[in-house]
């Protein structure tokens, strides 16, 4: 399982994602223009010592969640790139999990515009269920420097992540994204939760 790809999201600075169309996502259930757009989104293979990096903006907020950003991973060998720079296949799956950042960095982004326009409730980190699951397990809060003297000179962000390759999750999307552009998933979830239950049977 070596150079797996690993896919992460993130709301934008006012608590939107893009790619949906569904209430509490931050904007109006019924904007579907919303599913043609991909910001926040990124996907990429590992190089050969395990390592990769996206570069993004600091993820906003949305009400009942702290900061976060969800990653998976799709051993290679499981999926194939699509035209639009999407991919098909993923159903092998041995990796879902989400990100979070300390406490006093997000107050300082939030102090910044846009993210102080964002009027939804903040959810702190220690009042966040799902980042209390999986601190349980695990670190899941990132390191990082500031590459200036403030937040708004640009955040460097590392962590590193162990992942079981024998493991494999079910996980259902909320959209596609085809050439025509994108389209809800009737039978997905909503904008962001919790991780996904691992799949029957699997290790």
């Amino acid at each position: 399982h070596a150079n797996p790809l690993l896919p992460h999201r993130h709301c934008n600075a006012t608590g939107v994602y893009s790619g949906v169309s569904a209430s509490g996502n931050g904007d109006s259930a019924t904007d579907t223009s919303n599913l043609n757009a991909t910001y926040g989104r990124g996907i990429q293979a590992t190089d050969s010592d395990g390592v990769l990096q996206f570069q993004s903006i600091f993820p906003g907020h949305y009400t009942g969640r702290t900061t976060h950003i969800h990653i998976a991973a799709h051993p290679a060998g499981t999926w194939s790139l699509l035209p639009n720079g999407t991919i098909s296949g993923g159903g092998s799956t041995a990796h879902v999990g989400q990100l979070f950042f300390d406490q006093d960095l997000i107050y300082a982004v939030e102090a910044e515009a846009p993210y102080s326009e964002n009027g939804q409730t903040l959810t702190l980190n220690a009042e966040d269920g799902i980042m209390e699951g999986e601190a349980g397990e695990v670190d899941p809060v990132v390191e990082y420097v500031l590459l200036g003297d403030e937040v708004k000179d640009g955040i460097f962000s590392w962590i590193a992540v162990g992942i079981d390759p024998t493991a494999n999750y079910t996980v259902t999307p909320a959209a596609y994204y085809s050439a025509d552009g994108g389209y809800a998933n009737a039978d997905g979830p909503g904008a962001g939760g919790a991780p996904p239950s691992e799949a029957s049977g699997s290790a």
